[in-house]
């Protein structure tokens, strides 16, 4: 028997579907297989996880959960009500009808009202649908990025392959058909939805399909200009720094962000920082102070003029 998914995820049983979300986000990343390789204890409660936020963190599941219509694990809870209880028998031919077996098709509504639409008659009787499942996976922003294919653990121990496409965002849910729970009675099964979670990187800031960096210049290269090597999501890319550069100023490279499986790619966004050394020796002084004396503007005067 599955524990309560309530439990299992910390939250009341009157949570909202945000504060839900929330903590099986919390709990996801804290104990992915991913993470703690080699930590069977913690995968375990990384699938008892995922199994409880697959029934309520899934509002139609939820509802249902609460009512006692499905137990924790997802499977049709016991019904009481028989064919009986529903057929206008006849008290001298109880079960039977003029065409002896017609009446079939009545318990067939009958159970299609106790267990939903995923219940179907077939030529066995009757057949339900697998549960649906759901994952948390955190991918390398490059990945999501690029596109990449990375596995994904399941419950029984298992993996499945998962092909992450170009351009996938953070918070982004990924659908694999007929990778949830096997089904009933030969019922098909249910699907898998992977929630990806991309890593923060520490060079390119994503903004939609755009991508920006900063990128460290020195003094004498904002003055006299410079051609620099610029890293981008698919390699170097020799950038010339103007005459006069100052820090802030944004230079454009068309058609280096994300390149998304549909549509156009985004830009990348270079920002100037000019870098001093920190500790400048007595001919960068001289330099500067000749400097001084030379320049007559005054770079805040528009900051003064705009108060």
């Amino acid at each position: 028997m599955a524990n309560d998914p309530y439990k299992t995820l910390g939250v009341a049983k009157d949570a909202s579907q945000s504060e839900i979300k929330k903590a099986y986000r919390k709990l996801a990343k804290a104990l992915h297989p991913d993470l703690n390789p080699g930590d069977s204890a913690k995968e375990a409660q990384f699938q008892a996880v995922a199994a409880a936020h697959d029934i309520i963190g899934d509002p139609d599941k939820r509802k249902r959960f609460d009512a006692g219509e499905i137990d924790a694990s997802g499977q049709e809870s016991p019904h009481r009500e028989y064919y009986r209880d529903h057929a206008q028998a006849d008290p001298h031919r109880r079960y039977e009808s003029g065409a002896g077996y017609a009446d079939f098709e009545d318990l067939s509504s009958v159970f299609s009202d106790l267990f939903g639409a995923r219940t179907r008659q077939d030529s066995h009787g009757f057949a339900a649908r697998g549960a649906d499942l759901r994952y948390h996976l955190q991918i390398d922003f490059m990945d999501a990025a690029l596109g990449a294919k990375r596995a994904v653990p399941l419950p029984d121990g298992s993996r499945i392959d998962l092909t992450i496409p170009a351009g996938v965002r953070d918070g982004q849910t990924l659908r694999l058909r007929g990778k949830g729970q096997p089904g009933s009675g030969g019922g098909p099964s249910g699907d898998a939805y992977v929630e990806l979670g991309v890593a923060a990187h520490p060079v390119f800031l994503r903004d939609g399909n755009d991508i920006n960096v900063e990128l460290p210049i020195t003094f004498d290269e904002a003055i006299l200009g410079a051609k620099i090597e610029v890293p981008t999501l698919s390699g170097k890319v020799s950038v010339s720094i103007p005459k006069g550069a100052s820090s802030g100023q944004r230079l454009r490279i068309k058609g280096k962000g994300v390149a998304p499986d549909k549509g156009p790619a985004g830009d990348q966004f270079i920002r100037l920082k000019i870098v001093t050394p920190a500790a400048p020796d007595a001919e960068m002084e001289a330099i500067a102070k000749r400097w001084r004396d030379h320049v007559t503007e005054d770079p805040r005067a528009k900051l003064w003029r705009d108060i």
